[in-house]
């Protein structure tokens, strides 16, 4: 298909980070390790931007390599990865708690992670992982909470709305669905992109009234407010 641009401003991307950088409890004493390809917003604007606005270090790799992430990972305290990277660091024997007894946080996206890979990092380190959400027309659009007492971290979930973003289910005809319901996400707020690059017809389509993205991906939200994605609408 044709290549989609999606036009982000510097205050989408700041909204965005500042609302990350609290939501993560980022600070100057925090040494990110980067593995991510800096060609996608999970590495470019999502890992980079809340190191950057704490004045943190990052441990920069040029590529992913799972045994040397498991070495560096004692001179850590955030790692971000797509579900990949944690399977295979799974199967490195050197990671255990020892390994990662510095790490504060470690985050998953861009993917779905499966609840078996969630548990078993629980297991091998003690730590649980911080499943978000995002695209790339809006960066960062929901998060599993950091803090304990603001609700667990459940695996197959991807949380909660992060501050200043509205999330709402609909049906195809923009109806509103209720809890349980599996819907069209649709989603506003200060990081929502203005639209595609010299596509104004598809803009036009993608926006609900009321300056509503239409995601294009479908979820549902339970009870306790979490919401969960389940496929796609659309290619």
């Amino acid at each position: 298909g044709r290549s989609k641009g999606a036009m982000l401003s510097h205050d989408n991307l700041a909204s965005n980070a500042l609302a990350l950088a609290e939501a993560w409890r980022f600070t100057g004493d925090d040494v990110l390790l980067h593995a991510l390809p800096i060609f996608h917003v999970h590495g470019l604007f999502v890992a980079s931007h809340g190191a950057l606005l704490a004045g943190a270090k990052m441990l920069w790799l040029d590529r992913f390599d799972a045994r040397v992430a498991v070495d560096l990972l004692p001179r850590a305290t955030v790692f971000m990865g797509v579900p990949t990277l944690y399977v295979r660091m799974l199967a490195e024997p050197a990671l255990d708690r020892e390994a990662c007894r510095n790490m504060r946080l470690f985050i998953s996206g861009s993917a779905p992670m499966l609840v078996e890979t969630f548990e078993a990092w629980r297991e091998r380190t003690g730590h649980t992982i911080l499943e978000r959400y995002g695209m790339s027309e809006t960066a960062m659009l929901t998060s599993n909470p950091y803090l304990p007492q603001d609700g667990e971290r459940r695996g197959g979930t991807v949380g909660f709305p992060l501050p200043g973003v509205e999330l709402r289910i609909r049906d195809d005809q923009g109806r509103a669905l209720g809890v349980e319901e599996i819907g069209g996400i649709e989603v506003r707020g200060p990081n929502v992109f203005s639209g595609y690059w010299r596509m104004p017809e598809k803009t036009r389509d993608e926006f609900a009234e009321g300056g509503w993205f239409r995601t294009g991906d479908v979820g549902k939200i339970d009870t306790r407010g979490y919401l969960t994605i389940v496929g796609r609408s659309k290619d």
